[in-house]
């Protein structure tokens, strides 16, 4: 640390982490794609194919058992999923990431999805990334932005070697956690998407995850039906983010982790015997759809549909949409550790497909749609309503085409998505639960600073208790006389609730009648505060928003109803400035 603090420069250093982090998020994302997809092949290819296709209702229950014991007896912590436990540890622990965070994910995250949970790795190798970018920055003592800037480094790192999509990942980290686009965090966040970019291609070599070469040109009238299917994708974004909330709601009054594994665990298992595509991340399926072979994704139907039959098929896509977010909900619901991005993707290609096959079907616009193309434009428009990342979605499905000549549709039917979703759904999957709590670190520069300050540091208890019958002599003697303030709490003696305050200048025209003494007492000199600020209620806009309606300098703090302390403007708006700084230094 001496070395580095006497020859190398922060801004160089930094440079360097990036690289450090960038490769170190690459390789966890490769570890997690191989072991899962090494599950995935052992089950599905030798004991399905080998012995009988009703394991599918078994093996989803077998992988969350198993890491449901990981997560008991091997980590033996609580832990979130993916992306929104990472913007929680941003917002409430300063970038501070426990560490096995660092290999929560690698051990549990393979367990479900290849073992038929219908979710993606995305989100885990995000999550795993940012863990040890977290605790890397704490080793070189960084501070906190640089940290949260290491943090996003790390988010582009793992997307750039998922998707090989180097630009989209530097917009993800932008837009998912909410960084300034400067030029001081650009060339970090470039440098890291390089490096996870260059791992993949070391291990992977030119394959893709999503092998595509654009064949139908788009033309002008198709405009109209781009714009059409934006508003559809916008209606199943909303679908897919409201019944994920109703799944999480739902599981959530569940105490029992036993109920929620098996009540989740045999709901999935019941899915995904009846509809197979929907097991595990379902790449395969997107590709399928990608490359026109649907048949290979509607042909293990167990209604046998004749899927010769257009309408068969159609009905059978939206089957595939409709349960894909139920599926992948049952997942998390039941302690699978997984992402919503590859879902998303997933829902997309699928409504995509379908929607172009029943235009062609209907034929009555005397015009052909492609359905490779819709598939595409289909995965970038669900995904930015789902996410609520708009650019995150226009580069990755423009960057997998390996160009940009699906750019004009792509940015229409994504923008009518964002617009249309956004308009009913403020926050994303990603963000709504911190956004319940007032926990959530936006764009706005202002409001992300006030998120960041911790409110419990800026408590006062020093300020002399005065009960509602004590008299004046005893206020004075006992609370005047020994306090520097100009303010004292009337506390209940018996609830330790606060039932007023007294101001100085409320007695000083009596302080020194001494007849007065015996006769007056608390209660009939105190005032009701001008607001009480409860720290189970009250986030940090809503206490600026309390000091600045009613002009007070100090305001009296309670919890669960008992008196706590004061915060004063003067101290509030202190540490507002320095976090300021901090957060844009």
């Amino acid at each position: 640390m001496l070395w580095k603090t006497k020859h190398v420069g922060h801004r160089n250093f930094v440079y360097f982490l990036s690289i450090l982090v960038g490769l170190i998020a690459g390789l966890g994302a490769v570890i997690l794609k191989n072991s899962t997809h090494f599950i995935q092949h052992l089950m599905e290819n030798k004991v399905v194919s080998n012995y009988h296709h009703p394991f599918y209702f078994l093996f989803p229950l077998v992988g969350l058992s198993l890491t449901y014991l990981v997560k008991k007896y091997v980590i033996r912590q609580e832990f979130g999923h993916g992306i929104p436990s990472t913007l929680r540890a941003i917002a409430k622990k300063k970038g501070i990431m426990r560490q096995y965070q660092m290999f929560s994910a690698l051990l549990t995250a393979p367990l479900t999805v290849g073992f038929g949970g219908s979710v993606g790795l995305e989100g885990p190798t995000v999550s795993t990334a940012a863990a040890i970018s977290s605790n890397i920055s704490r080793l070189f003592h960084t501070n906190q932005s640089t940290r949260t800037l290491l943090m996003g480094c790390a988010a582009a790192g793992a997307i750039a070697c998922i998707f090989k999509a180097p630009i989209a990942a530097i917009v993800f980290a932008i837009e998912v956690f909410s960084l300034d686009l400067t030029l001081i965090s650009l060339l970090p966040l470039l440098i890291s998407s390089i490096s996870g970019v260059l791992l993949s291609y070391f291990f992977y070599g030119t394959d893709t995850i999503l092998p595509f070469e654009l064949i139908d040109k788009f033309t002008l009238g198709q405009v109209p039906f781009f714009v059409i299917f934006g508003i559809l994708a916008a209606l199943t974004s909303i679908y897919f983010t409201k019944v994920y909330a109703y799944f999480h709601d739902f599981f959530d009054g569940i105490k029992s982790p036993i109920k929620r594994l098996l009540i989740g665990g045999l709901g999935l298992g019941i899915i995904v015997f009846f509809i197979p595509p929907l097991y595990g991340e379902g790449f395969e399926v997107i590709n399928n759809m990608v490359t026109g072979n649907f048949h290979e994704v509607v042909t293990n139907n167990f209604m046998h549909i004749d899927i010769t039959n257009n309408w068969a098929i159609i009905a059978l896509l939206i089957g595939l949409v409709l349960f894909k977010v139920i599926a992948s909900a049952l997942t998390f619901g039941a302690g699978g550790i997984g992402g919503i991005f590859s879902p998303s993707l997933f829902m997309g290609s699928v409504l995509g497909f379908g929607f172009a096959k029943f235009i062609n079907t209907v034929d009555l616009f005397r015009i052909h749609l492609s359905e490779s193309n819709f598939t595409l434009v289909g995965m970038a428009g669900v995904l930015g309503g789902v996410l609520q990342a708009p650019l995150t979605a226009i580069f990755l499905i423009a960057e997998l085409t390996g160009g940009y000549k699906l750019f004009i549709p792509l940015m229409i039917t994504v923008a009518i998505c964002f617009a249309v979703t956004k308009y009913f759904l403020p926050y994303s999957v990603y963000s709504m639960e911190l956004a319940r709590k007032g926990d959530l670190i936006t764009h706005d520069k202002d409001q992300a600073v006030l998120t960041l300050m911790n409110i419990e540091n800026l408590i006062e208890t020093k300020f002399v208790k005065v009960s509602p019958d004590m008299t004046l002599g005893d206020i004075v003697h006992k609370a005047v006389v020994k306090s520097n303030r100009n303010i004292f709490p009337v506390i209940s003696v018996k609830s330790k609730k606060i039932v007023g305050i007294i101001l100085l200048d409320d007695i000083r025209p009596i302080m020194f009648d001494q007849s007065l003494y015996t006769e007056v007492v608390a209660r009939d000199v105190m005032q009701a505060p001008p607001e009480i600020i409860d720290l189970n209620k009250d986030r940090m806009t809503d206490i600026m928003k309390k000091f600045q309606d009613s002009s007070a300098w100090n305001l009296p703090v309670i919890r669960d109803d008992k008196y706590i302390g004061f915060i004063s403007k003067s101290k509030l708006l202190t540490a507002y400035r320095r976090q300021l700084i901090n957060f844009t230094s």
